[in-house]
């Protein structure tokens, strides 16, 4: 049996998952933006206090490491690497398109679209970069990585190179900027997609089962580009638990 915390705030989102093995036994998001620094650590001291855990005895931290907000990643990660350092367990980091993509098949798989997941559609998630930037990667139906991370500036050839006849599901906060300049056919939307810690938790529960953790000393969230100061934007709270 194996308790692990996991974390995810590269996006607006604020979002803490405790897992024991692969179930989740609580869940607390927020979409306040750029409250992660007031709203994380109250996460994660109410959630373990509801379940009458201590961080040293929990068996890992998982954090989300990108790309996505400079922000965001800097203080989920700085938070992680303090809890992890400090009960002296493992910190495993699990890629933030990855955790998009399993919320995505989750999704599908329940509503059952069977077109969008024959054997050769392929998921793309995107977050938001500004302007008409998105860091994304491409995936199979299975979830499996078929591109690395990459941030790309979205026009009508971006997909150019996917034939036109496979079915393309684009998902996250960046899938917007496709729904007027791509016109090929067998593309498809999913709405309401955004990295939440609940689906990290298969990932973590296989990171720590291989023993495949990261060096708190050397390791930094996967920022992808360089950080660009933008504006504030009205807010709007959500909160749930399971």
């Amino acid at each position: 049996m194996a308790f692990i915390l996991n974390i995810e705030t590269a996006t607006p989102v604020c979002s803490v998952a405790l897992a024991e093995d692969d179930r989740i036994i609580a869940l607390l998001e927020s979409s306040e933006e750029k409250s992660h620094a007031e709203k994380l650590v109250v996460f994660i001291e109410e959630m373990l206090s509801e379940q009458h855990l201590s961080v040293r005895e929990l068996n890992a931290i998982a954090i989300g490491k990108g790309p996505g907000s400079y922000t965001g990643l800097r203080i989920g990660v700085a938070t992680a690497k303090g809890l992890s350092y400090g009960a002296k367990i493992p910190l495993l980091a699990v890629s933030t398109l990855e955790t998009m993509v399993q919320s995505a098949l989750q999704k599908i798989k329940k509503e059952d679209p069977a077109v969008m997941l024959d054997e050769n559609a392929i998921l793309c998630p995107m977050i938001d970069a500004r302007r008409m930037e998105v860091y994304m990667a491409l995936f199979d139906h299975k979830g499996n990585r078929k591109q690395k991370d990459t941030a790309v500036v979205i026009d009508a050839h971006t997909f150019s190179m996917i034939s036109p006849d496979q079915n393309l599901v684009y998902f996250g906060s960046g899938a917007a900027k496709c729904r007027e300049l791509i016109s090929r056919k067998n593309s498809h939307f999913i709405d309401g997609i955004f990295p939440s810690a609940s689906a990290m938790v298969s990932r973590s529960l296989q990171l720590y089962r291989d023993n495949i953790h990261e060096n708190m000393a050397y390791f930094e969230p996967y920022y992808l580009k360089d950080f660009i100061a933008t504006t504030p934007r009205k807010n709007i709270l959500i909160r749930s638990t399971k």
